[in-house]
């Protein structure tokens, strides 16, 4: 495994992360078996960075992988989230900034976590009725307290993310980025870099698109929410998309590498300060993506990507229409 530089205050990580959502909801069913033998893996092929929220379960996923990773705790590099609300039910409450908001997610993560410290602690999503400089300096409290390392926001606004950055230093920016969506490139890469803030794309394989899985709306299994979620898994939306991943399949095929690892290669190679987050529950695919991290592409594979697959060609929006105003705020 190779290791980046995210950001400029002193946060290292794995080249390629683990998002650990899908262990614990959405993605069809769980297995905290092999989720667990997954994130084992992970740390054993040195995949250090590991993604989690206290929304994800609601509330089992943090637990899930705090157990998993009690005993090799100083191999990781833990990052979880808070800001988003839900309650035990499931259901969604919307979003807190509040200070005291801040200071409570904090104590019940690292309660669920069963940690001491958090190593990077992102706003999940930007309150917009709490000043992001409120949320940044309760988030600070936790850095002077110890028990947060690195602060992170998660889909922010170029100007959120200066504002916040003017309080305390923000190490990471996790946002959406993949052969699917690049809107980030526009404003909000460049945002980043001139602050000497990190990016950690999340949904890198397009939620799955990227990878190949499937060849039909109807290979999606019945308990799998994503054609509820997200347009692009829309029925209407879902065929055109599955043109485009055959694309991306086609030129991974020549390489002698597999979709997915072609999409995260070429994130890999639009900066060494990108650390993507593909998530899954299996070790199988955990292997896969690991692998993508020494995949050289040259400048004419990158031309040949982008002509197969060029920026805005996806069908359909990321999230719901409600769901899309509460990204780059």
């Amino acid at each position: 495994m190779k290791y980046r530089k995210i950001g400029d205050q002193g946060l290292e990580t794995s080249a390629i992360g683990l998002g650990c959502m899908g262990m614990s909801e959405f993605y069809g069913t769980t297995d905290e078996v092999e989720a667990t033998a997954t994130i084992h893996r992970a740390l054993d092929l040195g995949v250090t960075f590991v993604d989690t929220a206290d929304i994800y379960g609601p509330f089992t996923n943090e637990k899930l992988v705090g157990d998993a990773i009690k005993d090799r705790r100083k191999e990781v590099v833990l990052a979880t989230k808070f800001g988003n609300v839900r309650g035990e039910d499931g259901s969604f409450r919307g979003v807190n900034g509040s200070p005291e908001y801040v200071r409570k997610a904090a104590d019940a993560s690292l309660q669920r976590l069963g940690l001491d410290y958090i190593d990077l602690y992102y706003q999940h999503r930007v309150d917009p009725d709490t000043p992001i400089e409120e949320t940044v300096g309760a988030m600070a409290e936790l850095v002077e307290a110890g028990k947060v390392r690195y602060l992170g926001l998660s889909e922010a606004g170029a100007e959120t993310i200066r504002r916040a950055n003017s309080v305390h230093p923000i190490s990471a920016l996790q946002s959406e980025y993949s052969l699917f969506t690049r809107e980030i490139e526009d404003e909000i890469l460049p945002v980043v870099r001139e602050l000497g803030i990190g990016f950690v794309p999340y949904s890198p394989l397009g939620r799955g698109f990227l990878t190949g899985a499937w060849k039909s709306f109807e290979d999606l299994p019945e308990e799998d929410t994503r054609s509820e979620r997200f347009p692009r898994f829309a029925r209407e939306n879902f065929e055109k998309n599955l043109k485009l991943a055959e694309k991306v399949r086609s030129v991974a095929e020549e390489k002698g590498i597999t979709p997915g690892q072609l999409a995260l290669a070429w994130l890999l190679h639009q900066g060494g300060d990108i650390a993507p987050i593909p998530g899954t529950k299996r070790r199988e695919r955990l292997e896969e993506n690991a692998a993508a991290a020494d995949v050289e592409l040259s400048q004419d594979d990158l031309k040949r990507i982008e002509e197969a697959l060029p920026k805005g060609s996806a069908s359909g929006e990321r999230y719901s229409e409600q769901m899309m105003q509460a990204v780059n705020r």
